[in-house]
């Protein structure tokens, strides 16, 4: 079977993300093998577009997991072996998208698919930044009832927290409109950036109330709650586009 030129880079980026990740050290064994298991099934389900988002937010997390490493080693906030991710995160921050790209290919390609899987994945960018940048701020208090506490509680946002979150809204958005039209996407550009920027925030605040009403007391753990996140994200897409678009 001949491939086609979309297959052919589909393939080719799945093939550099798995060489990145295995030299820069971003993720483990099990981690490779489910990301090249969701790689394979954003970008041949759903379009080599979904896949190369998903890498800019990968590198760009990995980048944020190292940014003041030790100081937030010392405080016990740091994720285990310099950000190493393994399959339960890779599942957690990519699994939405790829469920969305498999629902793309058995409902013949609906018209919100690209925007789902970009906005499950500014949910993922903007809590990742907003955790790995925002956890150093002493300025946090709970989403639940704005009390102070500790910097790095789960539930806890901080002024850093929130534009970085902010600012992983945005940078997935600029990359979803820069590949809109690669992908045929009908969704005027402005409403399209818009909507993955705004719903990656919102997504984000999901995290935190997820995580200060059920993490924090070991109800569901750190990977549920953000699996449950950017599910939340690809569901206010969807929503969006029936309802408005």
């Amino acid at each position: 079977m001949e491939l086609t030129s979309d297959q052919m880079v589909s393939i080719g980026l799945v093939f550099g993300l798995m060489l990145l990740s295995g030299v820069r050290g971003m993720l483990n064994r099990s981690g490779l093998i489910a990301a090249a298991t969701v790689g394979l099934s954003v970008s041949l389900l759903g379009h080599w577009t979904w896949l190369a988002i998903l890498i800019v937010f990968l590198m760009v997390g990995s980048l944020a997991t190292l940014w003041r490493y030790e100081e937030k080693a010392e405080l016990r906030l740091a994720e285990d072996n310099k950000g190493t991710r393994g399959w339960r995160n890779v599942m957690a921050n990519g699994g939405v998208a790829a469920s969305v790209a498999i629902a793309n290919h058995l409902l013949g390609y609906p018209d919100w698919a690209y925007t789902a899987a970009a906005a499950s994945i500014a949910v993922a960018a903007s809590d990742t930044l907003a955790s790995e940048i925002g956890s150093l701020d002493p300025r946090t208090r709970s989403i639940i009832n704005l009390e102070a506490v500790p910097a790095g509680t789960n539930g806890g946002m901080s002024v850093t927290g929130t534009f970085a979150a902010l600012a992983g809204g945005l940078l997935i958005a600029v990359m979803t409109v820069t590949f809109a039209s690669i992908t045929g996407e009908t969704t005027p550009i402005s409403t399209l950036f818009i909507l993955v920027a705004v719903i990656g925030w919102l997504g984000c605040q999901v995290d935190s109330i997820l995580g200060a009403l059920f993490e924090n007391k070991g109800l569901i753990g750190k990977h549920t709650v953000n699996f449950l996140a950017t599910l939340s994200g690809a569901m206010m897409a969807i929503i969006a586009h029936w309802r408005f678009l």
